[in-house]
């Protein structure tokens, strides 16, 4: 990450910064380079402000926030709004930089025997407005996610939601599941606020109206005494309606921090100087083949596939640098990514040729089918036809628009598509290889291979057999996943770690470890992650 984050100082330097557009299938809130595993910050600058100018500093300053899209977390998509909902909401675990699941609303938990039974015992905490949380708000919170378009892929596997009494909550799942905490980070507000545009939560702030419009204000008998991020006693918020302005407000005025999606067609170069962090979002990038092609089909030359795709200059010309090149389905940032198993495929497009040669194949015309209504994706489809087409194919991009993508998907006359999903915390693939899953596309289901996705769900050891089969079957090629930039004014925060859709992560300093209970058994983890 050290690596990244030099590069793109440099290219900051130079005004480098091209604008992308991300993608309706990819809810926003998504190398060449090993090193580049975690969100890392920018060094912070060698000369020391005096005490009293900090201290003013990180208690005056504005965040931005877009009015029309309001504060219910199951429903706004924008990144800016977004940013905020870790200071005014709190999940029953939350999610760090290394995909581990903490608890927060979870004092503890039991799971039964067989992992399809969690039984989770609340903290004794308390709504921005003083009222306790109660198992009925945490059970309709999560029911009410489950309706949602941004939280419903994460309860596919889940049954039952239940209140058994004021501080307990059941959740069944259809099949075990170790990780399913990882899951349970949607956020939790006042059950008779649910639908709310300003919805109560139970974070360290709470929205106020004052005379400059909203405001975040420090909730003083917050009941969690956590260390945050802020220290801000009031935060203002500014209305905004596009990416430049808030841009330029950080840049020329007194917004402190703001986030930006560098694969967006609405970025905006930041220029100034300023700290950086990278958000990961599990928004997944990849190709996949059509088992009807007369190209793909023929098993040597899938495999070979991945071989000639050119991940880091994909990420660096047309994604800024934000995000991890992956040659497996889950994000190197997760302990399901098997650095080993990942090692094994490098950028070596005459491996590629040599196979397109064994199989007679050099000069066949072949079509690469993409959703034009992203043009960040447009352009990496086109970058990819002319990779393919150097290795020996002939290559046409044909395009449609986000309403009739899907159903050109279905009608399956291409050879290859260029998709892209955000995948959960648990880095679930049943959706590619399911009978009529809603990522399978091109014939892509797999009987076996859907099996050992349940396998993997059940035991992470398992993700290495899961990611090994998808290698040897290359139906489904990886390229990268995706991250947010997170600029902030230097000084303004002393430390910041973002997690997963959680810029202003913050932990209660207990571990799963520590709050779970297996009933009837003692709980065992194959580890098969390599550091």
């Amino acid at each position: 990450m050290r690596k990244i984050a030099m590069l793109l100082c440099l290219a900051l330097m130079l005004g480098l910064f091209a604008g992308c557009e991300s993608d309706g299938a990819y809810v926003p809130t998504g190398d060449g380079l090993a090193d580049y595993t975690q969100p890392s910050q920018q060094t912070k600058p060698t000369e020391m402000k005096a005490p009293g100018e900090l201290e003013t500093q990180k208690n005056a300053f504005t965040l931005a926030y877009y009015p029309k899209e309001g504060f219910n977390p199951y429903l706004c998509t924008n990144i800016n709004n977004r940013m905020l909902f870790s200071l005014l909401y709190q999940g029953l675990f939350a999610m760090n930089q290394d995909y581990e699941a903490e608890p927060i609303l979870c004092k503890d938990f039991t799971v039964s025997e067989d992992l399809t039974v969690y039984t989770l015992y609340l903290e004794t905490a308390t709504f921005a407005d003083g009222s306790a949380l109660t198992a009925e708000d945490v059970a309709a919170s999560l029911q009410y996610a489950r309706d949602s378009s941004i939280y419903r892929g994460r309860f596919d596997y889940v049954g039952e939601i239940s209140a058994l009494d004021a501080s307990t909550v059941r959740v069944t799942t259809y099949v075990p599941y170790e990780n399913l905490p990882m899951l349970l980070t949607v956020p939790i507000v006042k059950k008779d606020t649910l639908e709310n545009a300003q919805p109560v939560g139970s974070g360290p702030y709470r929205l106020q109206s004052a005379a400059s419009g909203l405001v975040l204000q420090r909730n003083q008998t917050w009941w969690c005494k956590a260390e945050l991020p802020l220290t801000s006693e009031t935060i203002t918020l500014r209305t905004f309606e596009n990416a430049t302005d808030v841009r330029d407000a950080f840049e020329f005025e007194n917004v402190g921090i703001s986030t930006a999606d560098p694969g967006a067609a609405s970025y905006a170069q930041y220029r100034c100087d300023y700290e950086l962090w990278e958000e990961d979002t599990g928004g997944f990038l990849y190709l996949a083949t059509n088992s009807s092609s007369e190209v793909f089909s023929n098993p040597e030359v899938r495999k070979a596939l991945t071989y000639a795709i050119d991940r880091p200059k994909i990420l660096e010309k047309y994604y800024n640098g934000f995000g991890m090149i992956s040659t497996l389905p889950a994000s190197p940032n997760s302990p399901f990514y098997h650095r080993g198993l990942a090692s094994k495929v490098t950028f070596d497009s005459a491996r590629f040729e040599e196979a397109l040669t064994r199989a007679g194949m050099r000069g066949t015309e072949i079509i690469l089918y993409v959703n034009k209504s992203d043009s960040v994706r447009l352009q990496v489809a086109r970058e990819i036809a002319q990779m393919l087409t150097d290795c020996g194919l002939v290559v046409k991009v044909e395009s449609d628009t986000s309403a009739n993508y899907r159903e050109g998907l279905a009608m399956g006359n291409y050879d290859l598509y260029l998709g892209q999903t955000k995948l959960s915390a648990t880095m679930d693939l049943s959706e590619f290889f399911a009978p009529y899953g809603a990522l399978s596309d091109g014939g892509m289901s797999d009987e076996a291979c859907y099996a050992l996705c349940h396998d993997a769900l059940e035991n992470s050891g398992n993700y290495y057999n899961l990611h090994q089969a998808i290698m040897e079957k290359g139906q489904l090629v990886p390229i990268l996943f995706r991250s947010h930039a997170v600029y902030g004014k230097r000084g303004l925060v002393d430390e910041m770690h973002p997690g997963r859709d959680n810029i202003f992560y913050y932990s209660l300093g207990k571990s799963i470890e520590e709050v779970r209970t297996l009933e009837g058994a003692a709980a065992t983890t194959e580890e098969t992650t390599e550091e």
